[in-house]
């Protein structure tokens, strides 16, 4: 096993792929010789494959996401980059009305094997137009995968996964995650889709959280165990599927359900799983289930009252203290 961060882990899973595949290729704004992208996840890789394969483009998301969609339709393998999860705004039309459903409207005939890498999240206070977190808009989509990794480990996994498979992956990149390190083994491996973990074990109360939330929930966790509190902290890795099963078996041991994910409130990540577990796992609730998200506002410039509307660990332990 080695230690690396989660920049540099995603970073091996691109050269890796790369070199096992030929038809793979990454295109996005800045990520080439000159800048080696926004967040450095693509340093040295032009060095490495050549400026065919790892290709700078315009400022033009849709342009972007277009393209790769008709190199995927057409047997390569193409991986964009949006700088920031809030710019694909700008690709909506290729990403939810031609690669979503091509494959759904030529009967299966055509895959669409496109993976788009995007940093969402807020926390380096870079306002309104940088910060947010949309994955829940992605899950809304039939025909799109979507990947929240929250560990080094599999951030590299899933994103070999998603690089394999035959469908769409919007995989979401929280900015504060990629300095943060993890241990990964030396050979290859995948994660599956569809696999929730377990990060800590618990009989209380469950909390259910995504991405950078997880870290939070496992520190409100730890804080909790002091109070005798037993938490379970699930990490779903992937909104799209969703194990549903594992959910629901863990609510059905402590009876008591926590969900936390930065993006809005309302019609969000919150909503759906907290829609999940009411249909399916109500008779298990000893407690109503409790929500922690963004209040429903843009995110603040200020750093003050950009930590204000940002969940944290307060605010999770506030949430289960209140049905504990």
């Amino acid at each position: 096993m080695r230690e690396i961060t989660y920049r540099d882990a995603l970073r091996e899973a691109l050269s890796e792929e790369m070199q096992k595949d030929e038809t793979v290729f990454l295109l996005g704004e800045d990520i080439g010789r000159c800048w080696e992208g926004a967040f450095k996840v693509t340093k040295g890789l032009a060095e490495k494959f050549g400026d065919e394969r790892v290709r700078d483009t315009p400022i033009s998301e849709s342009a972007i996401v277009g393209a790769a969609v008709g190199a995927a339709i057409t047997g390569m393998h193409p991986i964009v980059e949006i700088m920031f999860g809030d710019l694909t705004t700008l690709a909506m039309d290729q990403i939810a009305n031609q690669a979503a459903k091509i494959r759904y409207m030529f009967g299966g005939q055509v895959e669409v094997p496109l993976v788009v890498r995007t940093p969402f999240g807020g926390g380096v206070n870079i306002a309104a137009h940088h910060s947010q977190s949309l994955e829940a808009w992605f899950m809304h989509i039939p025909g799109l995968l979507v990947a929240l990794p929250s560990t080094p480990y599999d951030a590299k996994g899933l994103l070999k996964t998603a690089i394999r498979g035959g469908d769409p992956v919007m995989f979401c990149e929280h900015k504060l995650l990629y300095p943060i390190k993890g241990l990964i083994p030396d050979e290859d491996y995948t994660v599956p889709f569809g696999v929730a973990e377990v990060r800590s074990e618990g009989k209380d109360v469950t909390i259910f959280a995504t991405s950078f939330m997880i870290h939070k929930a496992l520190e409100a966790a730890r804080m909790l165990k002091k109070e005798g509190v037993s938490v379970e902290v699930m990490d779903p890795r992937t909104l799209v599927p969703l194990d549903k099963a594992k959910l629901i078996s863990s609510v059905q041991k402590t009876g008591r359900l926590v969900i936390v994910s930065e993006g809005c409130k309302t019609a969000g990540v919150t909503a759906e799983i907290a829609a999940v577990v009411a249909e399916e796992a109500i008779d298990y609730l000893d407690a109503p289930i409790k929500r922690v998200a963004e209040p429903d506002t843009p995110i603040p410039f200020s750093p003050p009252l950009e930590r204000y509307v940002l969940p944290n660990e307060k605010r999770i332990i506030k949430a289960v203290r209140e049905i504990i």
